[in-house]
């Protein structure tokens, strides 16, 4: 098993109003990740993902496609320590 990591990453473009969240949520659960989803006041949403690195790192680049009505412009991600999260939420 690799070794735990985690991201902070904000996705822009046409994000919300098109189910990213529950979908990010969905996609982080299906491969057993921790953290938090959240939409931004600015029309971004920012989302913590953290499990062992190479399953991290395959869902910041599942990110990048989003569901099939949304269009994801720009994934910014930076890495953190993992904080312990247990389970994914959806923030409101």
């Amino acid at each position: 098993m690799s070794e735990a990591t985690a991201i902070q990453a904000r996705i822009t473009g046409r994000v919300q109003g098109v189910s990213f969240r529950a979908w990010t949520q969905a996609q982080a659960q299906a491969r057993g990740l921790a953290g938090w989803v959240q939409n931004e006041p600015d029309g971004t949403v920012r989302a913590w993902i953290e499990g062992p690195r190479d399953v991290v790192q395959g869902m910041l680049a599942t990110l990048h496609e989003g569901p099939s009505v949304a269009r994801v412009d720009r994934v910014d991600s930076t890495e953190a320590a993992p904080e312990g999260f247990e389970g994914f939420e959806i923030r409101r």
